[in-house]
């Protein structure tokens, strides 16, 4: 697909008409029609900001679509991993887990991952499957990976949660408190220096954090991306550094700091 074909498919996509865009970028609507008709391109600066305002880099509008890769927004099936971590808990004896598992589908039940059809409960089986990857059978890492998202983001009372009090203070640690944007600074900092006392918290949040990086680029808009680009570099340092203080999860520690800052420098080249 030529450039004028991206901008066309990318504003339709978006809902968004050809006088929105015109007004947005401040040209006349007939100079958004010849784009997308290919008899003229954008210049630099008006392509810089036609892509913020489609939300996405500039190669997606120059790129011929023949260039680029089919991409999936799930790897594996959702119920397929949650029998793998029921059947693991099972003959582990992780009966929190056992109970988290069926809480946790419930409670996120309905919900998708950000800008996809993915079901939002594919999040906490990823970090469940990913401890037990890494040879983490410990009962209360794993269902504090299950419910670590149902009393921030399902109006689950931590007090109501089918499990024991140390998974219950796990949830605890990894719950943001809720914060108006200029409080958001201040509130990150007791957010994670309270994740930092508690190993196990550091583990989970980590493990959460690499699975959050996988999927921004198609559930966060470029802002969005650089900010948590941002947060990471500020703040996943120290609690790696916590997680490999702890000798039972130092090459868990080594795992984790490659894929963290891999992901890293991979968003930091193509951005």
């Amino acid at each position: 697909m030529s450039i004028g074909g991206n901008i066309r498919a990318l504003r339709q996509e978006r809902s968004l008409t050809q006088e929105q865009v015109a007004e947005a970028l401040d040209v006349t609507f007939q100079a958004v029609s010849s784009w997308e008709r290919d008899e003229y391109r954008p210049d630099t600066d008006k392509l810089i900001r036609l892509a913020g305002l489609l939300d996405v880099s500039v190669s997606a509008i120059v790129e011929e679509k023949e260039r680029t890769f089919k991409t999936k927004d799930a790897i594996y099936n959702w119920e397929h991993m949650k029998t793998y971590v029921k059947t693991t808990a099972k003959c582990c004896k992780l009966y929190n887990t056992l109970k988290a598992v069926d809480y946790a589908v419930a409670a996120h039940e309905g919900q998708k991952r950000k800008r996809s059809a993915v079901p939002y409960i594919y999040h906490p089986l990823n970090l469940a499957c990913h401890a037990l990857s890494m040879g983490i059978t410990e009962d209360d890492i794993i269902a504090a990976c299950m419910l670590h998202d149902v009393v921030e983001d399902c109006g689950k009372k931590l007090q109501d949660l089918p499990v024991d009090e140390p998974v219950k203070h796990l949830v605890r640690l990894l719950t943001k408190e809720k914060v108006p944007e200029d409080q958001r600074g201040e509130a990150l900092q007791r957010y994670y220096a309270a994740i930092s006392q508690d190993p196990k918290a550091a583990l989970v949040k980590c493990i959460d954090r690499c699975n959050n990086l996988t999927t921004m680029s198609w559930g966060l808009s470029r802002d969005r991306i650089y900010r948590m680009i941002r947060e990471t570099e500020d703040y996943y340092p120290a609690l790696l550094a916590v997680v490999k203080a702890a000798p039972e999860y130092n090459s868990a520690a080594w795992l984790l700091k490659y894929q963290i800052e891999s992901m890293l420098d991979i968003y930091k080249r193509l951005m």
